[in-house]
């Protein structure tokens, strides 16, 4: 995938497929980072997730582990305790980032358990699904089993923009740095949804991104008719 700038023209090339278009909206969006160790990717679906708020309620009093330490994490953590029978937060250093009001509500939680300087080595388990987490203590180097048939990712989010970093201005997460009115730094192209800088990511910013897109982008098309 490309985009190159041919002032009133862009070439936008697509699986070997080359698009003209005098306006490019972009709305690759963000995909959640993962942890990159075995049995990830096998598990993903059955044991493994990225969204506590879609998945939890399929996790009713069983252990699960939430990984990582974020405001992401924390508020999981606790969605996840309504259904759980147990939730093991899983962090890697030995205190959370998370904001001090949810500090607060993770350690009131009893169905919270902190398991502290810990990283995820692999995901275990068998034809049924998830069964347990190797984890290693970053202090002593040492092993345990946590026995979870559920794990659940909140270690960030990775933008899709990482084609455009020679192309247009990207923030130092890989972002693409856009208006209120969703301009990016090349005239007629525009962008909406997860992949650009903000503060609020949901699908009712990402909707509202969209309606702004095309009706900016429809003004910007109206004035180049006219410049002509």
């Amino acid at each position: 995938t490309g985009l190159v700038d041919h002032g009133k023209e862009k070439l936008v090339t697509v699986d070997g497929k080359e698009i003209r278009a005098k306006v490019v909206i972009i709305t690759t969006g963000a995909e959640p980072s993962k942890l990159g160790v075995p049995g990830e990717i096998e598990f993903t679906g059955r044991g493994v997730s990225y969204c506590a708020t879609c998945d939890g309620a399929f996790f009713r009093e069983v252990p699960v582990a939430i990984i990582g330490g974020g405001d992401t994490a924390a508020e999981e953590a606790l969605f996840l305790s309504r259904f759980a029978s147990k939730v093991y937060m899983v962090h890697r250093r030995d205190e959370l980032r998370a904001t001090k009001v949810l500090q607060d509500r993770i350690f009131a939680n009893e169905k919270i358990e902190m398991v502290w300087n810990s990283v995820v080595e692999a995901a275990v388990g068998d034809n049924t699904g998830l069964t347990s987490l190797t984890l290693k203590n970053r202090k002593d180097d040492s092993q345990q089993a946590l026995e979870v048939v559920g794990m659940f990712v909140a270690v960030g989010v990775t933008p899709k923009a990482h084609f455009l970093a020679d192309i247009l201005d990207l923030d130092p997460e890989g972002y693409i740095l856009a208006d209120s009115d969703c301009h990016t730094s090349m005239p007629g192209v525009f962008a909406a949804g997860d992949v650009r800088k903000k503060i609020l990511k949901q699908i009712a910013t990402a909707v509202g991104d969209g309606a702004i897109a095309a009706i900016v982008a429809e003004k910007y098309l109206d004035d180049l008719e006219h410049s002509v």
